[in-house]
């Protein structure tokens, strides 16, 4: 019988739950309390029987019903959220990333593509041990992680890092379905586990799809979006994209088992997600061998990427025996697939411009199969590439798939006959007819600006190929969020002569939209109010939607910060050159923003086209909201807080943010002060206690701030 069935009884919310609740300020304290406990526990197994056993026991209506009744009783009653299944929608983005030590060093194990290295590694360990059971496992191509539990809570989560040390990413990955808040069962009081993050292929294949209709890049590849989206310093970014996790082993624990096996069955127990589909046992190193063929086999069936498959020694007290060595353990091997290559004919070489102007040569391929897939196109990066490959169009050349959507190529294997006599130079570059990149914009004409080894057309907006992409990324969410907008539609809006630039989306009527293909009265209708209904965004997301190079959300919210409205920023028809000067000099001083990104954000502003867009949105109607700027009585100050205080944690972190203090997540050297509520996590205690950090009660905590002229609770 599972918990769910043993729990049917006594917990109303696990089958067949309500439809509908009472007002929740119709109940009491302890009446909220206990509905909302019994919520939490009822929305955890209904998260491990979707996300775990894919089998739930609710519908998604009855399972967003009780969610919502959650969010309800725990803002009415101001209830205790931590680890509350309430958590994953994300929450208050992060300043940074602080770096944080592992519970147990995160090590690597050795790898090879050849079976003889996998025998050698077997030979050592039979030597050294004697005969021993192998755990075979898929090797995931995602972002290792260490997630830390006591008293069976979650408590924090960290990347690999150097091994040693890595960066705190529990806010993020707090958001993720399928890593428990609250463990299962009867997990130790301490309990370190390795994991590793990823995204699933199809969910990748929509967020690509998603970004390029949104005038984005695409991610090359599911590890590189797993590990973009996990250091997003926005957790509520995090909630929203498809991340997944598997775990695999123990780093650390209060109590240990005795084999591998066995600790993978207590994950399963605990709600821990095994890839138990994929995991084989081996009583010697042949088994092993034939495990990793097969898993070769079915590799493009899985929905999440593999490159190779691990090898492990079963017996716990074998491995301690066998050790480690200063980066890598001794007792694992990692057997690798080898990589997807394949030789074709480059027929082509295009330059695409993206929204920012960046230019990406392309090479156009005769169509090959890498790996089961057909690849017709392969990514030559940028103009220092094509020179180092010495590439041109007629060449063959090995193209490597290895797990990329993007695949990419690696090599020049046979020169283009009409140049074969042509010497190339040491540098890879041939005098004899190897692609010259573009001066000028292929699709505008204006001059290419060279920045290391990427280009950039200098057209700005007056190029109607990052035009046309800059309308896309204006209405994504994260900017200017106008539903309804999406690459196709854009491109429709741009091809009928309705929109030139992203000022005109406010000019759009509903009768210019009907007399479009494939629009009605009431999408025309939903489209123009949602545009409507953007002409008062935060200044930062403003800011967003302008496409200025190497401006996200993060740098964004800094900006807006600094400036605190739009008219501070150099917009006017004429801008003398001092003033930029100026304007570049305070860009420098804002948090994150180095030399190079200060450059490229004044070469945006130095750009007329792109100051007339930002003037012609204003006349518009747009109206950017002025950031209200704070004091600085806390300008230097750290500080952490845990547990429940009389104010929640995000009103705290504007308090302090608005006096120009710091709220982190984590205690480090840098925190000033470790603030303590109600039901305090023990783990940052014992990190303020080892690291000499003061720890303050609420009442301290006011004193301290009132010290500094600062109000708490705040009015």
């Amino acid at each position: 019988m599972s918990d769910a069935d043993a729990d049917a009884d006594s917990n109303p919310y696990l089958r067949n739950p309500p439809t509908e609740f009472e007002p929740a300020e119709t109940l009491s304290r302890d009446e909220a309390e206990r509905q909302a406990e019994l919520l939490r526990e009822a929305i955890r197994e209904h998260d491990h029987r979707y996300y775990v056993e894919a089998e739930p026991l609710v519908s998604d209506a009855a399972y967003d019903t009780l969610f919502s009744r959650l969010v309800a009783l725990e803002g009415a009653f101001d209830l205790d959220t931590t680890n509350s299944p309430t958590n994953r929608v994300g929450g208050e983005p992060l300043e940074k990333l602080e770096t944080v030590e592992h519970t147990a060093p995160m090590l690597s194990i050795d790898q090879s593509t050849e079976a003889t290295d996998l025998r050698e590694f077997d030979d050592r360990v039979r030597r050294e041990v004697g005969d021993v059971d192998y755990v075979c496992e898929p090797k995931f191509d995602g972002l290792s992680i260490e997630v830390v539990y006591e008293d069976g809570q979650f408590v924090r989560a960290a990347t690999r890092g150097d091994g040693q040390r890595g960066d705190d990413v529990s806010a993020q990955v707090r958001t993720i379905p399928t890593v428990p808040l609250s463990l299962r069962g009867d997990p130790p009081e301490r309990l370190a586990v390795r994991g590793e993050i990823y995204m699933p292929k199809p969910a990748f294949s929509d967020l690509n799809r998603q970004r390029v209709e949104a005038g984005e890049d695409p991610f090359a590849n599911p590890r590189n979006a797993a590990a973009g989206t996990l250091r997003n310093l926005d957790p509520s970014v995090v909630a929203e994209r498809p991340l997944a996790v598997f775990f695999y082993d123990i780093l650390d624990a209060s109590v240990t088992p005795e084999t591998q096996r066995a600790a993978l069955d207590l994950f399963y127990d605990w709600g821990l997600r095994v890839a138990t589909d994929h995991v084989e046992f081996a009583d010697d190193v042949e088994g092993a061998i034939d495990y990793r063929d097969r898993m070769l086999d079915v590799r493009d069936d899985l929905d999440y990427e593999i490159d190779g498959t691990v090898i492990k020694v079963d017996s716990r007290e074998a491995r301690e025996r066998l050790g480690e060595k200063s980066r890598s353990v001794r007792w694992a091997f990692a057997y690798k697939f080898p990589a997807r290559h394949e030789v074709t004919t480059v027929r082509d070489i295009v330059v695409q411009v993206g929204r920012t102007g960046r230019l990406t040569p392309v090479a156009l391929l005769d169509p090959v199969d890498v790996g089961g897939v057909t690849v017709s196109r392969a990514t030559l990066h940028n103009p220092d590439e094509i020179a180092s490959l010495g590439v041109a169009i007629g060449d063959r050349v090995r193209i490597k798939r290895a797990g990329d959507v993007i695949p990419q190529v690696v090599e020049v294997v046979e020169v283009d006959e009409q140049r074969s006599s042509a010497r190339r130079t040491e540098s890879g570059e041939d005098a004899g007819g190897t692609y010259e990149f573009p001066d000028e914009c292929p699709v505008c004409g204006s001059p290419v600006d060279r920045d290391g080894p990427l280009a950039f057309c200098s057209g700005g907006l007056a190029c109607p190929a990052q035009r046309e992409a800059s309308i896309g990324h204006f209405a994504v969410k994260g900017a200017m969020d106008i539903d309804g907008l999406g690459g196709e539609r854009v491109a429709q809006l741009v091809d009928s002569g309705l929109v030139d630039t992203v000022a005109d989306l406010y000019d759009l009527t509903v009768s210019d939209l009907v007399e479009l293909e494939g629009w009605g009265e009431t999408s025309a209708q939903n489209l123009v109010s949602a545009i409507d209904a953007t002409t008062s965004p935060s200044l930062a997301s403003f800011l967003v939607g302008l496409s200025i190079p190497e401006v996200g959300e993060a740098t964004a919210r800094e900006l807006a910060r600094e400036f605190g409205s739009i008219e501070e920023f150099p917009i006017d028809e004429d801008v003398p050159e001092a003033r930029f000067d100026a304007f570049e000099d305070r860009l420098t001083t804002v948090p994150d923003v180095g030399e190079t990104v200060a450059h490229r954000v004044r070469d945006f502003f130095e750009n007329e086209d792109n100051r007339a867009v930002i003037r012609s949105l204003l006349d518009h109607g747009v109206s950017p909201e002025p950031v209200e700027t704070g004091s600085d009585e806390l300008v230097g100050m750290t500080f952490v807080v845990t547990g429940t205080l009389a104010v929640s944690r995000s009103a705290i972190e504007e308090l302090v943010d608005s006096h120009g203090g710091t709220v982190t997540g984590s205690v480090s050297g840098n925190t000033d002060y470790l603030v303590i509520g109600e039901s305090p996590g023990q783990s940052k205690r014992d990190d303020a206690d080892e690291k000499g950090v003061p720890t303050l009660g609420e009442d301290e905590f006011a004193a301290v701030l009132a010290e500094h002229g600062v109000v708490y609770p705040p009015e």
